[in-house]
């Protein structure tokens, strides 16, 4: 399977789950709805599908 760079929107968008998984957790003490785990990993198979799917 042939590996594609991301695009900057894709990789931003990652980046951006991932810190917020990273804020939710160290800052907040994980109040969220939603796990900060889930959202760190949310991010990163947002990183995966970009280097995997071509047009992302």
């Amino acid at each position: 399977m042939k590996q594609s760079k991301p695009k900057a929107i894709t990789l931003l968008i990652s980046v951006i789950l991932v810190v917020l998984g990273l804020i939710a957790q160290f800052a907040m003490g994980g109040t969220l709805l939603i796990p900060a785990f889930v959202w760190v990993v949310i991010g990163y198979v947002v990183l995966l599908l970009g280097n995997l799917l071509s047009g992302l």
